[in-house]
């Protein structure tokens, strides 16, 4: 039964990303398993459940392709710009409706993996911005838990922000020019030349 969950969640991920999670129901995800209702409701116990067995789903899958630009053991600069491929390739099938249901309609959900995601991401900047000062790449001088707790209180609040419309949310050249402004703010001369260096390999938006 397990593997046969495992290979539904990617199916209703891609369905929900295209259309968003209000507008499908469980006869349309039925339909498009080609299975009937029952069935369905046979893995999951109602829509709210199918929904959360999808994010954690989502979650694990982000967690992994972390995991193993870590397992690479590039150096700190090297790792963001892994990082910022990673993310623009997210970009890309990014619909920002799937984010306004999880809020709107399972708040409970949204606040409880927004606390994960925060958790995760301030544990992944912290142990980044500790391995750049360490390898001598990052300003010797960074306050490591303010800046962490920066980037995550950034990256939450740009989402729900009036001032950048969705398209510039989604758009490429905007995360450019935030990343660009974060490496600039935390790498020291050596880190710089290894940014200018590779500038145009790592950062140009395609």
């Amino acid at each position: 039964m397990e593997n046969k969950v495992q290979q539904i969640l990617p199916k209703v991920f891609k369905l929900y990303q295209r259309y968003g999670i209000k507008s499908v129901t469980m006869d349309d995800v039925a339909q498009h398993l080609g299975i009937s209702k029952k069935t369905l409701y046979e893995f999951f116990a109602d829509k709210e459940d199918l929904v959360k067995q999808v994010l954690l789903w989502d979650y694990d899958r982000k967690l992994d392709l972390f995991l193993k630009i870590e397992a690479k053991k590039l150096n700190a600069i090297e790792e963001l710009f892994e990082v910022y491929q990673m993310i623009k390739e997210m970009f890309r099938d990014y619909n920002p409706s799937v984010e306004y249901d999880i809020r709107k309609y399972y708040p409970a959900l949204y606040s409880q993996f927004r606390e994960i995601k925060r958790k995760r991401m301030f544990e992944l900047s912290i142990k980044n911005l500790n391995k750049g000062k360490s390898e001598g790449l990052y300003r010797s001088d960074l306050d490591v838990s303010i800046l962490a707790r920066l980037h995550v209180f950034r990256v939450e609040n740009i989402i729900e922000s009036e001032l950048f419309s969705i398209e510039e949310l989604t758009s490429i050249h905007v995360f450019h020019e935030i990343f660009v402004y974060h490496l600039n703010g935390i790498l020291n001369d050596t880190g710089k030349k290894i940014l200018d260096a590779n500038h145009r390999k790592f950062i140009l938006p395609d």
